[in-house]
């Protein structure tokens, strides 16, 4: 009996475990869940509750957007970019009200506990303040 020469047919199966039709379909970019990282930003009596949505398939974290919800004039403010790693960069707007700085820039480095150490600073400067920054959660839901 002749061997057949026909490759056998294969399964493709997407990052899920799904079966795809193809190749190029099992390994098309899937649209990215993000997830929320509380973190609090914390300089004497100042402190900024801020609430990041961040796209966990990546490195350092990228910062989809937020909210620093309170403890900053004109709150709330609409984090804009940014990231989460090594070190900290987040880009901020106001869209609360009063006679308010326009944005703040916050960097740091990572230390332990997880946590950054920095400065921020208003429209244009990230250098004019000290500040740390706790890390607090994860959320616990997608």
């Amino acid at each position: 009996m002749p061997q057949s020469t026909k490759a056998p047919d294969r399964a493709f199966y997407d990052a899920t475990g799904g079966q795809a039709k193809s190749f190029a379909e099992s390994v098309a970019a899937q649209k990215s869940a993000t997830i929320n990282a509380y973190v609090e930003l914390r300089n004497g009596s100042a402190i900024f509750v801020i609430d990041l949505e961040i796209d966990p398939n990546t490195y350092p974290f990228q910062v989809v957007s937020g909210t620093i919800k309170s403890g900053i004039c004109g709150a709330p403010w609409a984090v804009t970019s940014g990231h989460l790693g090594e070190q900290l960069l987040l880009n901020a707007t106001r869209k609360g009200q009063g006679s308010c700085a326009d944005t703040i820039t916050v960097v740091g480095e990572q230390q332990d506990p997880l946590s950054w150490r920095g400065t921020y600073g208003f429209d244009g400067t990230a250098s004019s303040f000290r500040h740390t920054t706790i890390f607090h959660a994860w959320s616990l839901s997608p």
